[in-house]
């Protein structure tokens, strides 16, 4: 019987439990530099087995969010270098998350203040779909994502080399290896929604095979200049995230995708379900389709609990659960899941922006018990 709490090899990586942290943004990073508080952020959090940093961009024009850490610069990756080794002296493992918002960006975040950029030009516009950005007055918060621009044809070998870049700088900063951004409505997802993706060239056309090539592209680059074995990618196929409507190709579109991947042998394919225990997003049904394509390591994310990880496991539908929002509050998560002991409950307005406050403050378990437990 698999168990949560015993060691996984990941491609030749020893994982000390099969519990991930997910990647959160959290918007700590004033300069858009990881420092020494994001290094102690991520040393408290070291004990899952493995951690994925929050969403990291490769690129000014990738960013959608005030305040996070980059990837693309030398001072970056020296910043991300003290939080690699702050996880590594704890004995974890850490791969980057890297991304591209596409569209969920906001003219005050890119360069010279241009226009976002998208698989075409349709903004995001359900209530949920705002970048943390700059208002009028200079003030960081939400605001509506502006309309985006389509990526001209000859623009995208650039941005697949910027995922490349990213991935090269994520190793020089001492990360174990990257996880593609390709979920939650940002730029590879637009690519493959064909509500959003009206191109008529190679990389729309409304086939399957057309509107996967921009992200197999840059999964092929990243690998070309990193390594398989140091290569992941998210998904979250059936999420509406920031106005992204479903479509009569989804499950057609990932298994695609789960075959094509199947075949470049990467490190890991990460789900994330963006429904809730009680309505999931994704089907076991879908899942079970899904592991049958692909049949390399298997993360899933998404209203995870200790019962249905272990569930899941012995099913043999995932190989390692991701836990997000519980790894906030509850910086020694994986303790408390190992012993049953009660969750802190974390303070939602704490989230984003702001310092230590919400971010590394929250004690473990046996630095005070009574702290914010739910």
């Amino acid at each position: 019987m698999k168990s949560l709490f015993e060691a996984y090899d990941l491609r030749g990586r020893r994982l000390g439990n099969r519990i991930v942290m997910a990647p959160m943004t959290r918007a700590r990073a004033r300069d858009g530099v990881a420092d020494l508080q994001t290094a102690l952020y991520y040393r408290q959090r070291a004990g899952a087995g493995l951690v994925v940093s929050e969403g990291t961009p490769i690129s000014q024009e990738g960013t959608g969010f005030a305040f996070i850490p980059g990837i693309w610069s030398k001072a970056q990756v020296s910043g991300w270098d003290g939080v690699t080794r702050a996880v590594h002296a704890q004995g974890g493992t850490i791969f980057a998350q890297i991304w591209h918002v596409g569209r969920m960006s906001h003219t005050s975040l890119q360069p010279g203040g241009g226009q976002p950029v998208s698989a075409g030009a349709i903004p995001a516009r359900d209530d949920k779909s705002m970048a943390f950005a700059f208002g009028e007055d200079g003030t960081a918060g939400f605001v509506e994502a502006s309309v985006p621009r389509p990526l001209r044809a000859e623009e995208i070998a650039r941005v697949v080399d910027d995922f490349a870049n990213a991935a090269a700088n994520a190793v020089e900063a001492g990360f174990d290896g990257v996880e593609i951004h390709g979920a939650n409505g940002y730029l590879l997802e637009q690519f493959l929604n064909p509500h959003v993706n009206d191109r008529t060239d190679r990389y729309g056309a409304g086939n399957v095979e057309d509107r996967t090539r921009f992200v197999l592209e840059i999964v092929d680059a990243v690998v070309a200049r990193i390594g398989a074995d140091r290569v992941g990618i998210r998904f979250s196929p059936f999420g509406k995230l920031f106005d992204m409507p479903h479509y009569p190709q989804i499950e057609e579109t990932y298994l695609h995708l789960a075959a094509a991947l199947q075949a470049r042998g990467l490190a890991y394919v990460h789900l994330m379900d963006q429904g809730n225990a009680a309505a999931p997003a994704m089907s076991e049904a879908f899942l079970r389709k899904f592991r049958r394509a692909y049949t390399g390591t298997l993360i899933l994310a998404g209203s995870m609990d200790k019962g249905r990880a272990e569930r899941l496991l012995g099913d043999d539908l995932i190989d390692l659960a991701g836990f997000g929002q519980p790894f906030i509050a509850n910086p020694d998560l994986v303790e408390r899941l190992r012993r049953d002991l009660p969750l802190a409950k974390p303070v939602r307005e704490t989230y984003y922006g702001g310092g230590a406050e919400g971010y590394t403050d929250y004690p473990a378990y046996e630095d005070g018990p009574e702290a914010r437990v739910a």
